[in-house]
């Protein structure tokens, strides 16, 4: 059997990635084969195509792709809790230069899987996954966030950001959404955040403190890392905690001096990666999905494997509000 894959054979930009038809095994024992429906664009995959991620493609002819809605076809020997027909979810704990996800059809180890929630769609399901196990992971498991807290959600326009204003919502917290630019503050105010501080035009230390009334917040949520996650130390109160779990920035990051504080770092595998963080990370993300407290924003949605090198232009481009999704 074959199918058709998004590959690349060098380091590059959007124009390295290319349509080929490859094999396709039939699922070994422990194995699922998947009809993808959906992929979801992330940040990190466009750090590996370009050759800025933390490890290294599968050179020549590495795949790529983290997260995908899709429909069981196929299980292997010995599969418990799958079978044909059933909807899914790629549970991004994998190595994607090998695993990936952009493509027709997958096979999978069953771990690498989880159920997709009852009523949600390909589209929804495949920008839902990563970006709220993401944000439930780093902020609640990682950073201790409860009802009451003030966290700062940096990069919030994003994917994860907008996961995470509305994971703190649900737990009870206030988030405190920081963009760039004010393009992007009625979108992060309409999807229910008390505060956004554009921050080309306002400090984020400052305006942290006025909106806390002087104390600082609880916690920092940050993708970005490099010399500027230092400055987010005057955001914190005593004794709070900063949780890097992205280095949008490529230079080291420079930890804040403002102790006592916290300092994560957080990677999504060590909770998705276990039995019982996937378990706990689908029945918050299910729960949320039923009530409505957790709905994923989709900054675009392109159509077909060949459309993925848009669809990354426009991540680089940093122009878009969510998640960009494909439809396969």
């Amino acid at each position: 059997m074959t199918t058709k894959a998004v590959l690349f054979h060098e380091i590059g930009g959007p124009e390295v990635l290319t349509v080929e038809e490859i094999a396709l095994p039939a699922p070994a024992p422990g194995e699922v084969r998947v009809r993808v429906e959906a992929v979801g664009v992330n940040r990190a995959e466009a750090l590996f195509r370009s050759g800025g991620y933390y490890y290294a493609p599968t050179l020549p002819g590495s795949r790529l792709g983290y997260e995908a809605a899709g429909v069981v076809e196929e299980v292997g020997a010995g599969v418990e809790g799958y079978a044909p027909g059933d909807p899914v979810l790629a549970a991004a704990n994998f190595d994607f230069g090998v695993h990936g996800v952009y493509a027709e059809r997958v096979v999978l180890p069953q771990e690498y899987l989880v159920r997709r929630p009852t009523g949600v769609d390909a589209v929804a399901g495949a920008a839902a996954w990563l970006a709220y196990s993401t944000a439930y992971g780093g902020m609640v498991e990682a950073g201790g966030l409860g009802p009451g807290d003030h966290v700062v959600i940096t990069g919030a326009s994003s994917g994860v950001g907008t996961a995470a204003i509305q994971t703190a919502l649900r737990v009870g917290a206030i988030p405190i959404a920081a963009t760039r630019g004010p393009d992007k503050r009625a979108a992060l105010l309409a999807l229910g955040a008390p505060h956004v501080i554009a921050t080309d035009e306002t400090d984020l230390v400052e305006e942290t403190r006025r909106i806390t009334g002087g104390r600082g917040a609880d916690l920092v949520f940050d993708p970005v890392g490099g010399p500027g996650f230092a400055r987010l130390g005057g955001a914190l109160r005593p004794e709070g905690t900063a949780v890097l779990y992205g280095w949008l920035d490529p230079r080291p990051a420079e930890l804040p001096m403002q102790w006592p504080l916290t300092v994560r770092g957080y990677a999504n595998g060590a909770l998705v990666r276990t039995p019982e963080g996937r378990a706990r990370v689908a029945a918050f993300l299910g729960a949320g999905l039923r009530d409505g407290s957790l709905a994923p924003v989709i900054g675009a949605v392109f159509d077909g494997l060949a459309s993925l090198p848009e669809a990354h232009r426009l991540m680089e481009s940093n122009s878009h509000t969510g998640k960009i999704v494909v439809r396969v």
